[in-house]
């Protein structure tokens, strides 16, 4: 199922398989229907509630029940460390990573021109989605209804980020593979698109003259940090392939 501009909007049929991906929380349809809809169909509809409000919420929820977690897992390690755990997780390409995990992109309601460039499959789309049904649960049944469903998203990828290691930190990693290979010391080239409020941030990585990485998110910081990885990556595999496909 896929809704574009103009189109009859889904019914609750459409939304099985959603929540049972999303293990089946209680959750108002009017409020799940607001948080697939982007403000690319909304404004082409006639200015209909866009699903922003509700991931600002969401936003603040997946953070807390995230925090929370990592400190009663993980009770030896510093505020430093913890932080960096947290952003493993909480950073637009994981969750678009989630939102493709459970097919959430197929039922994102987009204008005709989002639509047309692949909107789907964007990951600042589906990261804000992730976060706009996260905020609809929570505000259909608060913490008893969205903690559960944040852990069964997420649990993995906390689980995954507690075994990164350096990886926690890929501009640190790739600054000193950089100095340890004479390549000079990387630098960034940023892109932001988006309204002030909405910005989105395109980031690539030169080291030693050549550009890697294709890092996206709603910080400079974000950004930088894909880009970081997939040049430390890819550094790394000119010398050892197998490294390419190691997560």
């Amino acid at each position: 199922m896929t809704a574009a501009a103009g189109a009859d909007k889904p019914g609750e049929d459409d939304y099985v398989a959603l929540r049972a991906a999303l293990g089946h929380p209680v959750l108002d349809a009017e409020l799940l229907e607001r948080a697939l809809t982007h403000r690319s169909y909304a404004y082409e509809n006639g200015g209909l509630p866009t699903n922003e409000r509700l991931e600002f919420l969401g936003d603040s929820v997946l953070g807390v029940v995230v925090t929370e977690t990592l400190y009663r897992t993980h009770p030896d390690l510093s505020e430093g460390r913890l932080a960096k755990l947290r952003a493993a997780v909480v950073n637009a390409r994981a969750l678009a990573g989630v939102a493709r995990q459970i097919g959430l992109g197929e039922h994102v309601m987009l204008g005709r021109g989002e639509e047309a460039t692949g909107g789907r499959e964007k990951a600042s789309i589906l990261s804000d989605t992730v976060e706009a049904v996260i905020g609809a649960i929570h505000l259909s049944g608060g913490f008893a209804a969205s903690d559960p469903v944040v852990h069964r998203l997420f649990d993995d990828l906390m689980t995954e980020a507690a075994d990164m290691g350096a990886g926690l930190d890929w501009k640190t990693s790739l600054q000193e593979l950089s100095a340890e290979r004479t390549l000079g010391v990387p630098e960034y080239v940023i892109e932001d698109f988006g309204p002030d409020h909405m910005k989105t941030f395109h980031a690539r990585v030169r080291v030693a003259g050549e550009l890697y990485g294709a890092g996206e998110g709603r910080s400079k910081k974000e950004a930088e940090q894909q880009a970081a990885e997939t040049a430390y990556r890819e550094i790394v595999a000119a010398d050892d392939p197998a490294v390419s496909q190691a997560d």
